[in-house]
């Protein structure tokens, strides 16, 4: 399959460029900036048509995972380019899509699951799932992430493609032994000492393996889904609990806590938001289920384990 990523230079993108050309897929990765990869990289600004589009016509698949990273402060002008990156190149997406002589047969769009509301009752799925936006007493920020995800959903709907088969990828975390990802900052906190629960610890932990992600994606290639599709583990879990299995599979049973305001303070320092680890995402991927799809890690105390065991392979000495 020929298999192009807008996008697809970060953590997850390199995640699926990795595993499909490691299957023999022919992988293009589209990309403000150039440079040596194990697939192709074609240049593009992420939102105007230009000489990138070519690469569409008689692809088979198309992932666009293109936006501006969110892990920064949300002043003004990030704001503006967190919303505009996602908004604007998911348009130019759509219109290269629509133009196409001989367009892709899939479209796999990426939203986020943090569209659903910070609850704890209940468990959100596509169909029951409740989007947020009108919690009450939650921080401008988290209305601020809501809004995005609205606004980058839009705007794949608004894109006329009735030749290709749209799906609208609402990601939980994924989980990867990759440095600099999410999984590698929570096991610095253990390795530290510190990883005990974050605020309360009530509040609950949606996720994904790597493997598993990496697999759902396939199983949205071949199976007549479309529309939202959560992608997430069938179990999330509490803070407290997953930071307690995390501390497990790395062999250490005491972790300090972080209070509320302690993560306030350290996101600053950090420039970065509370929001991705205080907000309740409690989503479960029925559509997935319901298809057939079966997760080889459903349980955190599992992922947790292989993760760990994959990061110390991939670690120098000094690192462990």
């Amino acid at each position: 399959m020929k298999i192009v990523i807008p996008g697809g230079s970060g953590q997850v993108g390199t995640v699926l460029a990795r595993a499909f050309v490691a299957d023999g897929h022919e992988v293009v990765v589209l990309s403000r900036k150039t440079g040596p990869a194990p697939w192709r990289i074609v240049e593009w600004d992420g939102e105007s048509l230009g000489r990138w589009v070519t690469e569409f016509d008689g692809a088979d698949v198309v992932i666009n995972l293109a936006g501006r990273s969110v892990n920064c402060r949300y002043g003004a002008r990030n704001r503006r380019e967190i919303k505009e990156s996602r908004v604007k190149s998911t348009r130019a997406v759509g219109q290269a899509i629509a133009e196409a002589a001989d367009p892709p047969r899939v479209w796999l769009q990426a939203s986020t699951a943090t569209i659903y509301a910070h609850r704890y009752d209940a468990p959100n799925d596509e169909a029951t799932g409740i989007l947020g936006g009108d919690e009450p007493k939650v921080p401008d920020t988290w209305r601020f992430s809501i809004d995005v995800a609205k606004s980058w959903e839009q705007a794949a709907l608004e894109a006329l493609t009735p030749r290709t088969r749209f799906v609208l990828l609402r990601s939980a975390i994924t989980m990867s032994p990759d440095r600099g990802g999410a999984f590698d900052y929570l096991l610095r906190l253990v390795r530290w000492g510190m990883g005990g629960k974050h605020g309360d610890g009530r509040q609950f932990v949606s996720w994904i393996h790597d493997r598993d992600f990496v697999r759902a994606i396939y199983w949205l290639f071949d199976h007549d889904l479309a529309g939202p599709v959560n992608l997430a583990s069938p179990n999330p879990l509490s803070n407290i609990e997953f930071m307690r299995e995390l501390r497990n599979a790395w062999g250490r049973r005491i972790g300090l806590p972080t209070t509320e305001w302690m993560l306030e303070v350290g996101t600053f320092l950090m420039r970065s938001e509370s929001e991705l680890v205080l907000k309740s995402r409690r989503v479960i991927p029925s559509r997935l289920l319901a298809s057939g799809f079966e997760f080889e890690f459903s349980s955190w105390a599992e992922a947790a384990q292989d993760l760990c065991d994959r990061w110390k392979g991939t670690q120098r000495p000094d690192q462990s």
